[in-house]
């Protein structure tokens, strides 16, 4: 089948409804405002860490899957939401969403051992997990082409400054009191936001009752989870006492997401399938999606090692450490909207490439970091990365959507989201066994814990510096695509079912 000519069994386009511009800008903001906090809890958990290991007696390690699990929820339940989104109406979508999330937060803020708080992360995420994609899909559906760039970038500004905010908000609150306050604090608003959502929020399309495949949900579980379970132990100090030697669970893992493939590419012939693969045969989404894995695999790498090196290395407080690092959020996510303007006035290429290349030099640099670097130029080659990054994340996520076929909106925004989440698990994973290796290495030929961690963070920048070469290569790649053609316009549905349309035509 040739790009953008397959059949799509049991799938109805859906394309956007004749919505006036206020209601089109009410909808998405709604949205925008629930993602932003539902994505703050992201990286929120960075800078407690130290605290959390001594009230709960936890190892660095096991601290850290406070981040990573949530993560790999993320990346495990989005899959699903490519048929979820189709069979829901967007009301219901988000009312299960927002509940999910202030379940995982109260419940979090009240855990009374471990395990209980590392469950509720896990809950927080399925929350997190569903709102990305239908924002994404809300987006692609209500928004017409020529317009996508300037929005996908007011949208950046928001999903950006949030978990760069992170760090920054628990270093306040942290200063404060008990760790707890971390989901103290948002627990009021993310309820306020549930609330006033639920209350204006429209229905977008109309819901198919699409059957799921139960073998392909284990499959998709199983097959992330191991494969960012084995990645995270590579290189650990304790790699050659564990039960199951991590080089096994990773191949395990990279068998089971093969099995996953397999399985959807099966069902495709026959019925509907749990994700539908046939957005990867549009080449450009594809190349977007390699170029976005690649980022996100350094990028979160990146913000992994910094708190660590400005904390341990440089002998920052975590409030001080938060603070360094706004800036460079917020220049990651100001600058979102001008590069969606310049979007589409230039198309992709003339932004992603010069973008891929300055982050690239950013992280050559971050190699080359001492334990005397001053920390003011940590903060000038972090705003510098972001600016970076800011240039190839809108053109990416704007023109691998914008290729697809209004039916495959909700499977290419799954997509998009669970590898997304896969490469920030993995790129994670590998930094901290990099460094750990190289650390331990330096301390066994006689390096001070300082000098010996700072040798091994240096080795974790190296390898998030060769994703960004690797990633510079991929940008060559990127092209702007036409816009697809779309059919009528389906009908939007306000609270009370009474229908906003019924005509074809696109908001301006």
């Amino acid at each position: 089948m040739t790009e953008g000519t397959m059949p799509a069994p049991h799938a109805t386009p859906t394309l956007p409804p004749t919505l006036s511009p206020a209601r089109v800008t009410a909808v998405l903001r709604i949205l925008v405002l629930s993602t932003f906090v539902v994505l703050l809890n992201e990286t929120i958990m960075v800078n407690a860490i130290p605290r959390l290991m001594r009230d709960f007696e936890v190892t660095a390690a096991a601290a850290g899957w406070l981040s990573t699990a949530f993560m790999l929820t993320m990346a495990v339940v989005i899959p699903v939401t490519g048929w979820f989104l189709q069979r829901v109406t967007t009301r219901t979508a988000f009312t299960l969403a927002m509940a999910l999330f202030l379940a995982g937060t109260a419940l979090a803020a009240a855990a009374p051992a471990f395990p209980v708080l590392l469950a509720a992360r896990v809950v927080q995420a399925g929350g997190t997990a569903v709102m990305m994609p239908l924002l994404m899909t809300t987006l692609m559906t209500l928004v017409p082409p020529h317009d996508r760039g300037r929005v996908m970038g007011n949208i950046t500004l928001v999903i950006s400054v949030a978990p760069a905010l992170g760090p920054a908000v628990s270093g306040v609150l942290l200063q404060l009191g008990s760790w707890r306050l971390l989901f103290l604090a948002v627990l009021p608003i993310a309820g306020a936001m549930a609330v006033f959502g639920r209350r204006n929020l429209i229905n977008i399309g109309e819901p198919q009752a699409t059957p799921i495949d139960w073998m392909s949900v284990p499959l998709a579980a199983a097959g992330f989870g191991a494969l960012v379970f084995g990645l995270s132990g590579l290189g650990a100090e304790n790699a050659a006492q564990a039960l199951v030697p991590p080089e096994a669970t990773t191949l395990a893992g990279a068998v089971l997401v093969g099995l996953f493939v397999w399985r959807q590419l099966a069902l495709q012939r026959s019925s509907a399938p749990l994700l539908d693969l046939r957005a990867l045969t549009f080449r450009h989404f594809s190349v977007a999606l390699g170029l976005m894995c690649l980022s996100f695999m350094a990028l979160m790498g990146t913000f992994i090692l910094l708190p660590i090196y400005l904390q341990e290395v440089c002998g920052l407080t975590s409030l001080q450490t938060g603070l360094l690092l706004i800036p460079g959020g917020l220049t990651m996510g100001l600058l979102g909207p001008q590069v969606g303007k310049l979007y589409d006035r230039f198309g992709a290429p003339r932004l992603v490439v010069p973008g891929a290349a300055l982050t690239a030099l950013c992280l050559a640099l971050f190699a080359l970091t001492a334990e005397r670097t001053s920390p003011w130029l940590v903060l000038a080659l972090h705003v510098a990365l972001s600016a970076g990054m800011a240039f190839v994340f809108t053109p990416v996520f704007t023109s691998g959507l914008a290729v697809l076929p209004p039916h495959l909106y909700p499977h290419g925004s799954a997509i998009l989201g669970s590898l997304q989440q896969v490469a920030a698990a993995a790129g994670t994973a590998l930094v901290i066994s990099v460094m750990s290796g190289h650390a331990a290495t330096a301390a066994a030929e006689g390096a001070d814990p300082t000098g010996a961690l700072a040798t091994g963070i240096r080795w974790g920048f190296g390898i998030g510096a060769v994703l960004g070469t690797l990633a510079v290569l991929v940008a060559l790649l990127i092209r702007t695509p036409p816009a697809p053609q779309q059919p009528a316009a389906p009908e939007a549905q306000d609270e009370d079912g009474t229908t906003t349309n019924k005509t074809a035509h696109t908001p301006t």
